[in-house]
This record gives C-alpha cells, structure tokens and sequence, in this order.
C-alpha cells in the first residue's frame, strides 16, 4: 500500500466514522444508507451476508434485526467473533455447493433478506473484473432464489457495464421491484453500484415460506 493511498484512507470521512463508532469497516454506511432509503432490515429478521468480512455489514444488520433476529456471514476468510450479537459465521466459498449446504442448515431453509457486498480480486482489466462481479451476483441470486421467503429481499454490489442489461432482467423476473443506488458512502472512483431486490416471487421448488419451513 502507498503511502498516499494509507494517508487519502486517514483523511476519509467515513473510514474516520467508522473508527468512532466502531464499525469494523467504513463499508458499514454503504449499507445503513441503503436500508434507510429501503428499509430492508426488520426486527426480528433472518440475514445472510455474502462476503461478509471483516464485518461491518454483519455489525450494521445485527443492530437493526435486534435480540429476535438473526444474521449468518460467510467469506473466504475468517470473521472475527461479533460480541454479544445473534450472528453466527462460517468460512467458506458461496460458489462450493458444500457452503451452500452449510448456509441452508444454519438457516432452516427460510430467510428474510440476503446480502452482498462480495467483490472480485481487481485485475486491473476493467471487462474482467465487471464479469467477475457479475458472475458473483449471479451465485448470490441463485442462492437467494433458494433461500428467500416469499416477498423477501435482497442487495447486491456490482460493477457496472455492458453486462448489467441482461443481468437486471434476471433480477426483475424474480422481484416485484428493483432498484439501482450509490450510496453517498461509496468512493468516488469507483465504478460499484447496488442492485436492491424487493418483493422476492417464488417460483415452483424455490419456493419458500416462513409457514412450510
């Protein structure tokens, strides 16, 4: 890391917020902005976050579903403990059907909203990358398609460009509405942008419900 980026880091508003309040990563207004603007987090609530480390989303939804509700997280690396929270991690690879069985189990089969901020490794080739975050909406949608209650939700990061179109049309088949937002929490210069599904349609198998579960 250069010294200029750890010094643009320091100056950050919301890296600075973060260290205040506590928050294990300046991404966790990403998402209090969206769920302010969509109301996505209810009391009582059953979340799964995708690429949930270090864990700024798992402290935002755990404060926001409260005592009665309950977040899972999984990531590729290891998530340090949440004190005093209903939130339960594992580590593992949301594209390997063994994490999918893992997040089924830890669930009950039924979920309120899933979550994802997960990212590629940046290659630098900006076609790449966009496809690689494609490709990972596609893993969340799917698993979300397998896990959501009917009228569930869910939020996704993605990196926009020409494959987008085609994408968004998946998503709208199985939302009622979908939404696009940037929130002010995001840099500048980057080029993410947050799909919000509301309004989860089953259909057929995937079909899930709070009273069949």
């Amino acid at each position: 890391m250069s010294k200029t980026w750890l010094a643009a880091r320091r100056h950050d508003h919301y890296y600075r917020l973060a260290k205040q309040l506590d928050y294990r990563s300046r991404a966790s207004f990403k998402l209090i902005q969206i769920d302010d603007k969509f109301k996505l987090l209810k009391p009582g609530s059953l979340v799964v976050d995708l690429g949930a480390a270090p864990g700024g989303w798992l402290q935002v939804a755990a404060e926001r579903v409260g005592g009665r509700g309950k977040v899972i997280g999984v990531d590729l690396q290891s998530i340090e403990p949440i004190e005093g929270t209903m939130v339960e991690t594992i580590r593992g690879d949301i594209r390997k059907p063994e994490t999918i069985e893992k997040l089924l189990y830890l669930a009950n089969g039924k979920v309120d909203v899933v979550l994802s901020d997960m990212s590629p490794n940046i290659s630098g080739s900006y076609s790449t990358d966009h496809a690689r975050s494609v490709e990972l909406c596609e893993h969340a949608l799917n698993f979300a398609k397998k896990t959501l209650v009917e009228g569930g939700s869910i939020v996704m990061k993605i990196f926009e460009g020409d494959m987008m179109k085609e994408f968004m049309k998946e998503i709208k088949a199985n939302f009622e509405e979908v939404k696009l937002y940037g929130p002010k929490a995001s840099r500048s210069s980057s080029s993410e942008i947050y799909i919000i599904g509301k309004g989860f349609i089953p259909r057929g198998e995937e079909a899930t419900t709070k009273e069949s579960a």
